[in-house]
């Protein structure tokens, strides 16, 4: 596939996780050892396609970078993406990964992640991250052979003076690299950016990061935003209100996709965290609002 500059008056691309998401909306508290009712939806996910998708319907110009397997899940994921809007540049091989996420009556989730191919993203062409504005990252990249392709764009990054963003994605991620090693791969990209909710910042100590000039936006559910811009500088910003949170699912994606999207049309980190608030409170308020892909009666994919 060709690279080259991405056409548009803000470009951004995306390096991660093009997965299946099987989503189970489950009918009351779970009974444990029988039956428990349930609606179950497949789609494509991934935290870094997410963004992308998001960012897209924005009329941002979105380029992912990616692997998937070499079965036709993964190309009906790919084939879903490029109708998002998204230039999607991705491998092929091995098995496409899957997540399970349950989500509950307070719309919370809990996922059980098989990110199988991947996971394997590796020895990519520089054209692909090559000509945007904005390079995000996901940090479950930073684990395993994927972390070469993260440290690649970051220098791409720092050679255009694209905007580089990092989402640190999962604190159990965290407590698998650990939390010291975490942090000290984060500061050696360099990122212009980095998101985090609470729970992440407080255990990796992200906010430390603003002393090197990134600037960490802190998630705190319905509590308001943190925006630490270095210098001893901050700032909050307050969360509006949603009624019936039916979904967390996709929501801090569609964040940092208003983010990125504001980002580039010139908005400072204030302005930008309350367009990030604005997309997430619609995946908020409408279940399945990352879904997109087609399924039979069955749940199977198809096009």
């Amino acid at each position: 596939m060709g690279g080259g500059a991405l056409q548009g008056r803000r470009s951004l691309v995306c390096v991660g996780d093009l997965v299946e998401d099987v989503v189970v909306w489950a009918a009351g508290a779970t009974r444990v050892g029988t039956d428990n009712p349930a609606r179950i939806r497949r789609a494509r996910g991934g935290a870094a396609s997410n963004v992308a998708a998001f960012a897209s319907s924005l009329g941002t110009a979105v380029r992912f970078v990616g692997r998937v397997g070499d079965d036709a899940v993964g190309a009906a994921l790919v084939r879903d993406l490029a109708r998002a809007g998204v230039d999607a540049r991705v491998q092929r091989q091995g098995r496409t990964g899957t997540i399970v996420i349950l989500v509950d009556d307070d719309g919370e989730r809990t996922m059980y992640p098989d990110r199988a191919a991947a996971a394997q993203l590796a020895d990519v062409p520089d054209l692909w991250l090559s000509g945007a504005d904005a390079i995000h990252l996901s940090a479950y990249s930073l684990a395993g052979p994927s972390l070469s392709v993260l440290r690649q764009a970051s220098g791409i990054a720092r050679a255009e003076g694209a905007i580089l963003t990092i989402d640190a994605s999962s604190v159990a991620l965290i407590d698998a690299v650990g939390p010291t090693p975490f942090r000290a791969l984060i500061r050696t990209l360099q990122p212009t950016y980095v998101f985090a909710n609470g729970i992440e910042a407080d255990a990796a100590s992200l906010r430390d990061l603003a002393t090197s000039g990134t600037t960490v936006v802190v998630k705190n559910g319905v509590e308001p935003t943190e925006v630490h811009l270095g210098g001893n500088r901050s700032a909050t910003v307050r969360v509006p209100p949603v009624d019936d949170v039916r979904d967390t699912t996709g929501a801090g994606d569609a964040f940092a996709a208003g983010f990125l999207s504001a980002v580039l049309d010139a908005a400072d980190a204030v302005e930008a965290v309350e367009a990030g608030h604005r997309l997430a409170r619609r995946v908020l308020g409408e279940p399945g609002a990352t879904l997109s892909m087609t399924t039979d009666e069955n749940g199977t994919v198809c096009d």
